[in-house]
């Protein structure tokens, strides 16, 4: 059974990776954009959906266990 305190702790934990997963792939992209290499938006764009995927993942796991 899945319980109040393992859907907070999904919140929190889906919240801190994304973010640190999605804010250094666009700082990396958009480092390298800024220094002359275009090839910086193919990391800087895709950082938010990279982020909430990591999320979901965790939500998968979590719901296995119902």
């Amino acid at each position: 059974m899945v319980t109040r305190s393992d859907i907070l702790v999904l919140g929190l934990t889906a919240g801190v990776v994304g973010s640190l997963v999605g804010g250094l792939m666009l700082y990396a992209g958009l480092a390298l954009v800024l220094n002359g290499n275009h090839a910086g938006w193919i990391i800087a764009l895709p950082a938010a959906p990279a982020g909430g995927g990591l999320g979901l993942l965790l939500a998968r796991k979590l719901a296995k266990q119902v």
